[in-house]
């Protein structure tokens, strides 16, 4: 019987993976950034690093159990802006922002069940879907604020929820006041790390995440396995839209002034990073690991560019360049791979015709 594998032959197991390269990669961007680019090095650029797209980090996680499952949500950028849109309308007409937030989280509620109505009982692919929903929830949005601006002067927002966006977690509540870098991290990367520990768990650990895979493999296969393959899209595409609408209300905060075109575009983004992480566009694979660093490697590319004033419209074009990437070399690999073993095949089957060599035999 084969012993199992020891720790060293897992951690060369790992590095030999598609994480690994993902993690060569970042070791290699971070260092060209700190050879490169002035400040990148600094306590408060590597917090700002995180805090400049943390409500971006915290939708990739939800959207990487949507694509493992076999499907897409093309509109969480359009649900984030929305939810911003609805905190800031109610409270431009007087109402407590408390109860904003929660309008705005059940609007993204709605349109989970929404989607998931069409995408799990109706049966329409996600992507059509999705795409209806990005373009009429976006205009729904700039139909609600009518290209205003809503939290500047008469409008601002209560000083207590711009805080929550702006200061230091440490100043909001005071604990971590001692501890470098984390008393100066903003209150959405404590939701985000919470919510990185949950997703990890769930996916890797859980029946919720075992069935996501069996389902985005193949969801015929899981029916005839006795999985409830509708009642678990309805489920995914729910929780995406929820976590779509929370980072809205988060970025509403941040922001402290909230637009129409509020997460404008961040969908390509947050789709890169997760195929990015090694999470199949065909569904059935990827890992929270991968999506965390590939999360790290977006962030550092983008805060790279960044600081050496690169435009903004050439950074998307990066992002999406690594979104061409992303797709294309998981399939060269394993078409690479798939033609190693055919030809380690055809091998073996060469030498057992040819039969043993005559000069090998016995003296």
């Amino acid at each position: 019987m084969d012993s199992a594998p020891t720790m060293s032959e897992r951690i060369v197991q790992r590095l030999k993976s598609w994480e690994g390269l993902l993690l060569l990669i970042l070791i290699v961007v971070i260092f060209s950034n700190a050879l490169f680019a002035t400040g990148y090095t600094g306590p408060q650029n590597q917090i700002n690093l995180w805090w400049i797209s943390i409500e971006k980090a915290i939708v990739v996680l939800a959207m990487a159990f949507v694509i493992i499952n076999g499907e897409i949500d093309l509109s969480v950028a359009s649900v984030m802006g929305l939810s911003a849109v609805v905190v800031a309308i109610l409270w431009e007409q007087g109402v407590g922002i408390e109860i904003g937030i929660l309008v705005a989280l059940l609007v993204g509620l709605g349109i989970g069940l929404f989607n998931g109505f069409w995408v799990a009982v109706v049966g329409m692919p996600s992507l059509v879907v999705t795409l209806a929903g990005l373009i009429g929830i976006r205009g729904l949005a700039f139909m609600l604020i009518e290209g205003r601006s809503i939290g500047n002067q008469a409008t601002a927002f209560p000083t207590w929820f711009e805080d929550m966006g702006q200061q230091p977690v440490s100043e909001l509540i005071g604990v971590f006041d001692n501890i470098p870098l984390v008393d100066r991290m903003p209150f959405a990367i404590f939701v985000y790390i919470g919510l990185l520990i949950l997703a990890g768990v769930v996916l890797g650990r859980s029946g919720f995440g075992r069935r996501t895979y069996v389902i985005g493999s193949n969801k015929d296969v899981a029916q005839y396995s006795g999985v409830d393959v509708r009642r678990h899209k309805f489920a995914i595409m729910t929780i995406s839209a929820v976590t779509a609408a929370l980072a809205g209300v988060l970025l509403a905060s941040h922001l402290g002034a909230v637009r129409g075109s509020t997460a404008f575009g961040w969908e390509l983004d947050i789709i890169t990073i997760v195929l990015l992480g090694g999470v199949s566009i065909f569904g059935g694979s990827g890992t929270m690991l991968g999506v965390f660093l590939s999360t790290l490697l977006v962030l550092n590319i983008r805060n790279g560019l960044g600081l050496n004033n690169v435009p903004g419209h050439t950074q998307t074009g990066v992002v999406g360049l690594l979104l061409i990437l992303s797709v294309l070399l998981p399939n060269m690999i394993e078409s690479y791979q798939g033609w190693a073993r055919r030809r380690s095949l055809a091998r073996a089957a060469r030498a057992a015709r040819a039969g043993p060599d005559p000069a090998g035999g016995a003296d």
